[in-house]
Parts: structure tokens; sequence; C-alpha cells
């Protein structure tokens, strides 16, 4: 069982970047699909980035094309997901989630996720 730990929230007006990163203790095999999820103030947790740690494809929420970036460092174990041009309705509790769903659920951003950390808050001021 890995344990993961999120770090890198913070408040930023819009506009602005943040780098979230995602530190996984433990071993990763080829298969991983590595998401990033948030969840709003009364809303449902949804989800915003994958990627499938062997071959490296990702998946984005619409809401999130061209603005954020996941990415890995297998090196440290370590995802992270680059946030730019924030705005306001990106303000969430930000989550990442380890599993093993099959490749093309990770793929299409299907995957609610299985190992959790404990999210990190991102706030964004208008």
């Amino acid at each position: 069982q890995v344990q993961l730990v999120e770090s890198g929230g913070g408040s930023v007006q819009a506009g602005g970047s943040l780098r979230l990163s995602c530190a996984i203790s433990g071993y990763l095999y080829s298969t991983a699909c590595i998401g990033w999820f948030r969840q709003a103030p009364g809303e449902e947790r949804e989800g915003v980035a994958n990627i499938y740690v062997g071959a490296g494809n990702t998946y984005y929420a619409d809401s999130v094309k061209g603005r954020f970036t996941i990415s890995q460092d297998k090196s440290k174990n370590t995802f992270y997901l680059q946030m730019s041009d924030l705005k306001p309705e990106d303000t969430a509790v930000y989550y990442c989630s380890a599993g093993y769903p099959q490749p093309p659920v990770c793929y299409s951003g299907s995957w609610s996720g299985r190992t959790w950390g404990q999210g990190t808050q991102v706030t964004v001021s208008s």
C-alpha cells in the first residue's frame, strides 16, 4: 500500500500559478494511474487530470485543458500538477490518488481514484 502526501497549495489571485506536488512512498508499478482530483465546498469531488505512469498518457478535464499540466518525476516518485491562469472556480481542496485501473479508464477520466492523500487547499481570489 502506497502513501501519498500533497503539498504546494496556497492562495493566489486570478491569473496566477501554483504547482502542486504529490510525493508517493512505496513502490509504483508502471501500470499505475495517478490522478489529481478536487473538491469545492458543497460539491462532489471531480477528476482534474490523470497520468498513466508507464506510458505517460494523460487526461485532462475540459475545465482545465490548456491551463493545467500533470507530470511525473520517476526518480523522486513524485507527481506534479502545474496550474496556470488560475480562476476563482479552481478554488478547492486538491487531492492526488494512486491506483491500478484499466488503462482506458485512466486515459478517459472515468477513474474515481483509489488510494488518497490528505489534500491541499487552493484558493483563488478575483
